[in-house]
């Protein structure tokens, strides 16, 4: 049994402290990288720091919404905003505006809207819904294909935009099944593909399939010589597995070659190192390592990064606004910034840990496998060790959509903890 209660007085007010403090540092490096000299009054809303500024304002007014609403809310229609979610998906195709190359913005005037953004709310409050569920047991397969499906509807949805970056995301709820008992060979298996998708890239799908085939003929003359009981019962099951292996390396080289969009496949050579291309299409990646690696020990000082006001580094106030924070504020200063940003994650984890609901537990590892995957993927691309994906880093890229995104994703967790002294 569970009594309502509207009060906010146990918020985690650690936890909104870190949010305040990321926020404001990440407007404040958005300020540097698009500050000019013709432009620098702080409420001027016509610039980027300026538009940001007011959608952290809104951003604050959807807090006070999301604090005050019930927390029963977010249960009882966690299916009604993953329905409305997934139209909105869809809608991208008839009503879309496209930018960048992907068809995943709605345009009101001035005004876009990113709906991806919004979905991985509802996938969190779907997951949290549905393995939230009294005796709903992961292990079962049937609910492990009601578990995929909630994934693979966005998933599929945003690929076709096309923006398979964003779809990325997606892949951190596994960790989350995981931790609500999902057998652990399906992550091994995931890791397996993952890198065998790398290595097929990176080399060829031939050099693969001489690996593998090497890899998997010394199993068999290890089982056959050691575990025979296992050869003669499983002998079948160990062709049908590698040949399924098989298919899918040539597969991942003909999609790849075939059926990628060229911007991913010029970004992932890139990262691959498969290509160089420093002035061309490698030259975002390369600027921003040199910003970063400009930055030195100490940094250049605030709003005294050379690449950064000589706008060397394209989208450097989005996707690429932790270059600013290496050239400006140095080692130090994006090791403070990491350390905030995994305090913040881990703090998310151990709240998750103390909740009284499935429904709380879940959702709060949901947000924290997201907030970590975006973390590192953008962190990682801007220092040219992953693809460029085009996945913003919270709290600091500039965009209202992400930064009400983030916002609502973690106010509503806040919401669900000060709840949770109510909860049976």
């Amino acid at each position: 049994m569970r009594k309502s209660n509207s009060n906010i007085i146990g918020i985690d007010w650690k936890l909104v402290f870190l949010y305040l403090i990321l926020v404001f540092i990440g407007w404040i490096n958005i300020y540097s990288a698009s500050k000019t000299d013709i432009h620098f009054e702080i409420f001027d809303f016509s610039t980027k720091y300026g538009r940001q500024l007011l959608w952290i304002g809104f951003s604050f007014i959807l807090i006070v919404v999301i604090l005050f609403v019930d927390t029963e809310f977010y249960k009882q229609f966690s299916g009604i905003f993953y329905l409305i979610s997934m139209l909105s998906l869809l809608g991208l195709f008839v009503f879309g505006k496209k930018i960048n190359g992907a068809t995943s913005w709605y345009g009101f005037g001035n005004f876009s809207l990113q709906p991806t953004e919004f979905a991985k709310i509802a996938v969190s409050l779907g997951i949290a819904k549905l393995i939230g569920e009294k005796q709903f047991d992961l292990q079962i397969i049937k609910n492990q294909l009601k578990a995929f499906l909630i994934l693979l509807i966005p998933s599929v949805l945003i690929i076709l935009q096309p923006d398979p970056g964003s779809a990325l995301v997606y892949l951190t709820f596994f960790f989350v099944f995981y931790r609500e008992g999902l057998p652990r060979y399906y992550i091994i298996l995931a890791m397996v593909l993952l890198i065998s998708s790398i290595f097929t890239i990176k080399y060829g799908y031939i050099i693969m399939e001489i690996v593998t085939l090497l890899i998997f003929i010394s199993f068999l003359v290890y089982t056959y010589n050691y575990k025979k009981y296992f050869f003669r019962k499983y002998w079948i099951y160990y062709i049908a597995f590698y040949l399924s292996f098989f298919i899918f390396i040539v597969a991942t080289s003909y999609i790849y070659n075939n059926f990628l969009p060229q911007r991913h496949v010029d970004r992932i050579n890139l990262a691959l190192n498969i290509v160089k291309d420093t002035k061309g299409k490698g030259y975002n990646i390369k600027q921003s390592e040199i910003a970063i690696g400009s930055g030195g020990f100490l940094g250049k000082g605030y709003l005294e990064g050379t690449q950064t006001k000589g706008d060397f580094v394209p989208e450097q106030h989005t996707d690429f606004i932790f270059s600013t924070v290496g050239e400006e504020w140095g080692f130090l200063g994006s090791t403070i910034v990491i350390v905030l940003f995994m305090v913040f994650i881990l703090r998310i984890i151990q709240i998750a840990e103390t909740q009284k609901s499935k429904f709380s537990r879940i959702y709060g590892y949901s947000i924290a496998s997201i907030f970590f995957i975006h973390f590192t993927i953008n962190i990682g691309m801007v220092i040219g060790i992953v693809p460029t994906i085009g996945i913003p880093l919270p709290f600091f890229s500039y965009g209202g959509s992400s930064l009400w995104a983030f916002t609502i994703l973690l106010f509503i967790f806040i919401r669900l903890d000060a709840n949770k002294s109510n909860e049976w």
